[in-house]
């Protein structure tokens, strides 16, 4: 492919990098749609991710108001009752792994029908990387499922990656916090269930002293919400895949979006999306 095709961003070094971004929209059931959305995908043209994970979503023709015909998309293959799921997006064409059905318990299913992790492999100017999309159960109360979720996502991506030199990024609203059970397995603080995997969180990559709360109760969204009682917490995440000396790939720069009004004191949702700047390593 030329290099125009891959739309290659770079750093300002002239080295190229991925650009990925995850982000809960709070979809066309929740009020102010209208307004939010626009300014969502006003933001995807502006910042020009590479990759783009979405939750509450409307899946299918209904995701081209967000993301318009510059990404590819697969969307999770199940939806809430209104239309409303997962979505991953890439700018070059991306080749569908699998997807894991992540209703690890019946009330998981319950509370959140399209609860899933999505994975593919494209490639990119860093090399061949995989993705995986990923939305466990929401509820406070599940990290037991969500311990669960995490396990199989871990999984089912080192049996695809095998002993390849591939990258892997997981992104999504994880609905835990850093140091909840399933992000300390996925974060190589701690093995389940006879297996260890080590995944470097973004933002802590570049902002370690900084909590980087993506759920916030100043955000009147938040306040409004089901969850109004509950404290900010950082539950939206980009992690990379560690090999035996660390991440494969550097984090360049990582950053909230849409984390304030526009100038219209409009909120775009009730979470912040998470932008992070891969790049390969130093030799």
């Amino acid at each position: 492919m030329a290099e125009d095709e891959l739309h290659v961003l770079k750093t300002p070094t002239g080295h190229p990098r991925l650009r990925v971004l995850t982000m809960n929209v709070y979809g066309p059931a929740n009020p102010g749609w209208d307004r939010r959305h626009r300014l969502v995908a006003r933001m995807l043209r502006e910042l020009a991710p590479d990759v783009v994970a979405l939750q509450e979503v409307p899946t299918g023709r209904g995701i081209s108001t967000l993301l318009g015909d510059r990404y590819r998309t697969t969307d999770f293959s199940r939806s809430s009752e209104e239309g409303t799921g997962g979505t991953l997006a890439t700018r070059w064409p991306h080749r569908l792994v699998t997807e894991i059905d992540q209703r690890v318990t019946e009330r998981s299913g319950d509370v959140l029908p399209w609860t899933a992790t999505t994975v593919v492999e494209l490639d990119t100017p860093l090399g061949p990387v995989v993705v995986a999309h990923h939305k466990p159960s929401w509820p406070f109360t599940y990290e037991l499922e969500r311990e669960q979720q995490a396990v199989q996502a871990a999984r089912t991506l080192e049996e695809h990656l095998g002993d390849r030199e591939v990258h892997a990024v997981i992104l999504g609203d994880f609905d835990a916090t850093p140091d909840s059970a399933s992000m300390l397995f996925l974060r190589g603080r701690r093995a389940v269930d006879g297996l260890s995997v080590c995944y470097q969180d973004a933002w802590e990559s570049v902002h370690p002293d900084d909590p980087g709360y993506t759920f916030e109760v100043s955000n009147p969204l938040v306040r409004a919400g089901e969850v109004s009682t509950g404290v900010s917490r950082k539950i939206d995440h980009v992690l990379v895949r560690s090999g035996l000396h660390g991440p494969t790939l550097r984090v360049a720069d990582c950053q909230r979006v849409l984390d304030r009004p526009d100038e219209h004191g409009v909120w775009a949702s009730d979470h912040y999306g998470v932008m992070a700047d891969l790049v390969l390593p130093h030799p």
